[in-house]
């Protein structure tokens, strides 16, 4: 008997042991896999080497059905098709096949992440450097833009991890590894000023380079409200939150260099699809700018804005 509730423990634990995925990666399967099982008869939760293809396929279309976005129906399938590849290697729950491989993952379509421009960029980043708190948030500003920090990188960072001299930051990404990128003048100079400060306010025992004025590690949540915060106080129209951040120093250093494969080293992308949005991005930027300026353009903004994915790929690469 292949049951549902030690399989999914067990592979919980491959997740976080030897995966090493995050907390909020294994909850996530966690919860996907759980929603799954609870749709099954309990016959079939006994024993899951007897699910098959129209029971995934079944479950799949009930969720479509909740009017879930297909992007969230293609992360269900995804969490179940890795949790079946796990069962047929398991010795405790093997099955006989991956019932959920049979399934066709729904076609989502591709958005393109949203950027702030140059000048806005640097109308967030010219704040006041006054106190010390507003020292810390203009490093951490910088940071971000700097290096194209994910939110977790950037609240975990210690100041071991910078190597000032060599304008270098080593980061932990997702699944534990490890990636060094470089900094930028203008964040190395904010860092310089708010380090010793840090140091003084720091109540931990680990040297985090971001703190709160109760010295304590400056959480995720504290950092976008304070992202928002000076977006707001700079009078930016546009949301800004901390991928925007990251956004836009891929599509900058992109559109300025070419070099699709040191931005996905930059960013940690495993895949390099994963970085090629950004090609999109660029490309429909550069239409746009063209239909403004170009005195024999013809073709309208909502047209280009339309194109497909597929067609930005042919006109651009």
């Amino acid at each position: 008997m292949k049951q549902a509730k030690p399989c999914l423990e067990s592979y919980l634990v491959y997740l976080a042991d030897f995966r090493q995925l995050s907390p909020h990666s294994v909850a996530a399967s966690r919860r996907d896999i759980k929603k799954f099982i609870a749709s099954l008869t309990p016959d079939l939760s006994a024993n899951l080497a007897d699910v098959n293809s129209d029971h995934v396929r079944s479950f799949l279309r009930q969720q479509s059905s909740q009017g879930l976005a297909a992007k969230t129906v293609a992360r269900y399938r995804s969490s179940l098709v890795n949790f079946f590849d796990f069962l047929q290697q398991a010795p405790n729950c093997p099955v006989n096949n991956n019932p959920v491989s049979l399934v066709n993952a729904p076609k989502i379509g591709r958005k393109l992440p949203e950027v702030l421009d140059v000048d806005n960029v640097f109308k967030l980043l010219s704040i006041p450097e006054n106190t010390a708190l507003e020292r810390r948030d203009k490093a951490l500003l910088e940071l971000f833009y700097s290096s194209g920090l994910r939110l977790s990188e950037l609240s975990r960072l210690q100041w071991c991890d910078i190597n000032i001299p060599e304008g270098l930051v080593r980061l932990l990404g997702k699944g534990q590894k490890t990636r060094v990128v470089p900094v930028g003048a203008a964040a190395l100079k904010a860092l310089l000023n708010w380090k010793n400060e840090c140091q003084v306010m720091n109540q931990d025992s680990i040297d985090w380079v971001f703190v709160s004025n109760r010295g304590s590690r400056l959480k995720p949540r504290s950092i976008q409200a304070r992202v928002k915060y000076w977006a707001q106080q700079q009078g930016l129209w546009q949301r800004v939150y901390p991928h925007l951040l990251r956004h836009s120093f891929a599509s900058h250093v992109l559109e300025s260099s070419g070099d699709l494969r040191a931005v996905q080293d930059m960013l940690g992308h495993v895949d390099l699809s994963t970085t090629q949005i950004y090609t999109h991005l660029n490309f429909q930027h550069l239409a746009e700018v063209y239909d403004r300026a170009h005195p024999r353009a013809r073709k309208a903004l909502k047209a280009i804005k339309s194109n497909s994915e597929d067609a930005a790929d042919k006109r651009f690469l």
